[in-house]
């Protein structure tokens, strides 16, 4: 027997060794890794198309107050970020220069008032003496024309005190609505002079967002719609208030309003507003599959013999589903998490 025949009769018992080895004794095979999770299909449907136009949130209301006097700031009542309401004092202003002008115009109109009676007095007897043919016609006259004046003089003192009164009004400057102090553009002792700036309000309690897009875009928007936008990136409902034309350019403004009664949001913020484009097909997942990694989004797929994490391109998210542009083919299953549970696909098969 040669060497050869040798190592195959030792190979083919080795072989048949192994065969007969108990099955208790065999390592097991290795075990798929699952997700905990409930599986979803991807789903290829209809769903809203969209503009995002990009604006900035405008308080709904705001005004720079000032004043008509000329005076010291004697006291600031509210500081920026202070709730106020309607016609709550927010700075007085010096008006001790009034008190004598209001003297003086009490005393005209004490004169005129006196003149206008005696001059009514004297018009009454003349046109006594006129109509007994005892007093002529130019004294008639005299007397209508001196009455008229009297009469105009009351009406000047009356005016002009309450002209004074109407700027005393000014050495309390107060809020014209309900909202928040933005601004605070003067401090005690500073010099007041009629038109300097002294405080700014905004309304925050809704906010305006203006953005702009072509004529093609906003065909469908109407007023009174109902839109979905963003705020800093988080979502919000806007109601559209009005499409005008954009300052230049053949672009349109589009106004919307969005309630903020917590001001939560702050004026200025980047907006967006997504604007009705009419219906397109796309893959869409529930948002609460979707796994976020700094910028990398992915979603767990599930295959006959395990999960695994892959990374996914996605867009837009509405009504707890949101777009996936790559990554992912209609009727794949992908696993959302037990804490979160699946979002009814907001669409239209």
């Amino acid at each position: 027997m040669n060497a050869r025949t040798v190592i195959a009769i030792s190979t083919l018992a080795l072989t048949i060794a192994a065969g007969c080895t108990p099955e208790r004794d065999r390592p097991p095979d290795p075990v798929a890794a699952r997700v905990d999770g409930t599986p979803t299909a991807v789903l290829d449907t209809i769903v809203d198309a969209v503009f995002d136009a990009a604006g900035v949130a405008q308080p709904f209301q705001e005004a720079t107050l000032s004043t008509k006097l000329m005076g010291t700031v004697t006291a600031v009542l509210a500081l920026e970020g202070d709730a106020v309401t309607l016609g709550q004092p927010l700075v007085r202003i010096d008006a001790v220069d009034l008190a004598a002008k209001e003297t003086q115009a009490a005393a005209s109109v004490t004169q005129a008032e006196a003149s206008h009676r005696e001059a009514t007095a004297y018009a009454t007897r003349i046109r006594a003496l006129y109509a007994d043919s005892a007093a002529t016609k130019s004294q008639l006259d005299a007397a209508e024309a001196g009455l008229a004046r009297a009469e105009a003089g009351a009406r000047v003192a009356r005016g002009a005190a309450d002209e004074l009164a109407a700027i005393r009004g000014y050495a309390v400057v107060r809020a014209p609505f309900a909202g928040v102090v933005a601004r605070r553009l003067v401090d005690v002792g500073a010099f007041a002079a009629p038109g300097t700036p002294l405080v700014t309000v905004q309304d925050i309690a809704r906010l305006r967002i203006e953005a702009n897009a072509s004529p093609d875009v906003v065909a469908r928007v109407r007023r009174g719609m109902t839109i979905p936008a963003t705020i800093e990136g988080q979502p919000v409902t806007a109601v559209v208030e009005g499409v005008v034309p954009a300052v230049s350019g053949n672009m349109a403004t589009v106004n919307a309003i969005v309630a903020n009664p917590r001001r939560t949001m702050l004026a200025g913020s980047a907006a967006t507003l997504a604007l009705p484009l009419g219906s397109r097909r796309a893959l869409v997942i529930p948002a609460a599959a979707v796994r976020r990694e700094g910028d990398l989004t992915g979603a767990t797929v599930r295959t006959a013999d395990s999960d695994a994490l892959r990374w996914i391109r996605v867009g837009r998210e509405h009504d707890g589903v949101v777009e996936v542009l790559s990554g992912l083919r209609a009727g794949e299953q992908i696993v959302v998490p037990p804490a979160a549970r699946p979002a009814t696909l907001g669409v239209r098969n």
